[in-house]
């Protein structure tokens, strides 16, 4: 039986640690006017106190997301040749695959700093495909060439991922008291970032001095939706600076808030710092054999890279400092982001408002 919509996980030891509660789905989709307010409210407390939740009751098919894992697994066997051809080009089409060591996650802003921080603690122990709307001529996917099978698999997932963030998005406008539909013209085009990720067996002492998966770092865009194997190793930063497992549980989705919509929200929703490790080996085989392979699928929910992104009605009026940050366009935010993490000098303006 699937939680409730408020039904909280057991709380953790420090007063600091965030709390992540579990939220139905359910109320949001089909439920009457009541239940789906108390579980917005419920949906938007979870991300102002810790900006984690386990999400349950997805309208996606198990079937669908099972399908994705096993394709995903499938295509980062392809050879290095075969991956590179479909390479990662720039900030601004965030396409393609991504190789061992290319990408380093962190909390700096711009390239040069992420360069020091990529020399001291080395590159994030992770290969990735990014997959975008598949209708935008300018950054076309980069697909493997002839499996059709792939492709429609992966434009299905992206669809469904796409609807849910519709409806979050609209349970989040009633949790602040706006319009049910005050985000639906900032999310019409779905510029979202669907992305493999695989962890690749390593040995033992790949961890040594504290290396880890992928660095601390916040998500750039407005909400993710993360799907992960049973092997586990996120970890959710508490205010008092250590970290909080975030348990893989099955037929949940973990769900965070990103930068853009704290802003958005002018702070009144919190953009949490997280990091991927790998979870202590358990057994003396597992000691002599390493690390095993770790897979996981992040959906990337972003505003139309055309939107002008500030402060929400009603988050900033009664606010001492006001408006916290200057108004960003979308597209433009996200490529400055993903440049200083790529090292990339590509972040060529959208020219969009």
């Amino acid at each position: 039986m699937a939680p409730s919509a408020t039904s909280p996980t057991p709380t953790f030891k420090s007063n600091n640690d965030p709390v992540l509660p579990f939220v139905s789905l359910s109320p949001l989709i089909g439920g009457d006017s009541s239940t789906t307010q108390s579980t917005a409210r419920s949906l938007l407390s979870a991300l102002e106190r810790s900006g984690f939740l386990y999400l349950t009751d997805s309208p996606i098919p198990p079937s669908l997301l099972s399908r994705v894992y096993a394709l995903s697994a499938k295509f980062f066997k392809r050879s290095l040749d075969e991956k590179n051809a479909l390479a990662w080009k720039t900030p601004r089409s965030n396409r393609g695959y991504t190789s061992l060591g290319q990408e380093k996650t962190s909390l700096k802003t711009s390239k040069e700093e992420v360069a020091e921080e990529r020399s001291g603690a080395g590159e994030d122990q992770k290969e990735s495909y990014e997959i975008g709307r598949d209708n935008e001529e300018a950054h076309p996917n980069e697909w493997p060439e002839g499996d059709v099978e792939f492709r429609e698999v992966m434009l299905e997932f992206f669809e469904r991922c796409k609807e849910m963030h519709a409806v979050v998005m609209k349970s989040i406008a009633i949790g602040l008291e706006l319009d049910p539909d005050f985000f639906a013209d900032f999310v019409k085009q779905g510029d979202n970032t669907l992305r493999l990720l695989h962890y690749p067996a390593v040995p033992a002492t790949a961890f040594a001095n504290g290396r880890v998966r992928a660095g601390l770092h916040s998500d750039y865009g407005s909400i993710t939706f993360l799907f992960q194997d049973s092997r586990g190793g996120l970890q959710v930063e508490k205010l008092d600076g250590g970290f909080v497992d975030v348990t893989p549980i099955e037929g949940t989705i973990v769900m965070n808030a990103g930068d853009l919509l704290s802003r958005w929200s002018n702070g009144v929703i919190r953009s949490t710092r997280h990091r991927v490790v790998e979870p202590p080996l358990k057994t003396a085989k597992e000691e002599e054999s390493g690390y095993p392979p770790r897979y996981s699928i992040a959906y990337f929910c972003n505003p139309d890279f055309n939107k002008t992104i500030e402060a929400l009605p009603g988050t900033w009026e009664d606010c001492k400092e006001g408006k916290k940050w200057a108004p960003v366009n979308s597209g433009d935010y996200l490529a400055q982001r993903l440049s200083a993490t790529y090292g990339s000098t590509d972040v060529e303006r959208s020219g969009r408002s």
